[in-house]
């Protein structure tokens, strides 16, 4: 049962920043691109539209594809290993990574220049930082979280009881 509510965790975990994900690239396609920057708490966060073929900070621009092909992977892995989990910690952070895998994917899949080959669009500067998504900051996330569980030792599955020969 635990591993059943542990697997809905993850998943309400990453539709949720998924949904996010979405909804706020879609309000800053329509309110921030092909618009000046919009600068917020005196200066500090910009809102900028910028479409981004690469990883992040346009690391590899002409690698979409690979990045398409590594976000699906991601995403069947996670997938795959779902129903196993059953520490709410390593729920989490798997499902934000989903979350982030896929708001990018989706980007790729379905924005301009085409199927697979699509930029994601990054719109949040803070200070002198690199201009990113929520997707980029769930992946982050969710990767610090999964770092602390396997550092504190914290298996992402129970461990089996080993039955001794009689």
């Amino acid at each position: 049962m635990r591993s059943v509510r542990r697997t809905y965790l993850l998943w309400a975990t990453a539709a949720a920043g998924l949904a996010v994900d979405q909804s706020t690239k879609a309000i800053a396609a329509v309110t921030i691109e092909g618009h000046d920057p919009r600068h917020a708490l005196g200066g500090t966060v910009t809102f900028t539209a910028l479409r981004n073929s690469g990883a992040a900070g346009s690391f590899a621009p002409h690698a979409t594809l690979v990045f398409t092909f590594l976000a699906i992977g991601v995403l069947a892995f996670v997938a795959r290993v779902a129903p196993t989990v059953q520490r709410p910690g390593w729920a989490v952070g798997l499902g934000l990574i989903f979350a982030g895998a896929g708001g990018n994917l989706t980007d790729r899949l379905f924005r301009t220049p085409g199927l697979g080959r699509g930029a994601v669009l990054d719109f949040i500067q803070v200070g002198h930082s690199g201009v990113f998504n929520l997707a980029d900051q769930c992946v982050t996330a969710g990767a610090v979280v999964v770092m602390i569980q396997a550092m504190r030792g914290v298996p992402m599955r129970a461990k089996t009881p080993t039955l001794s020969p009689s």
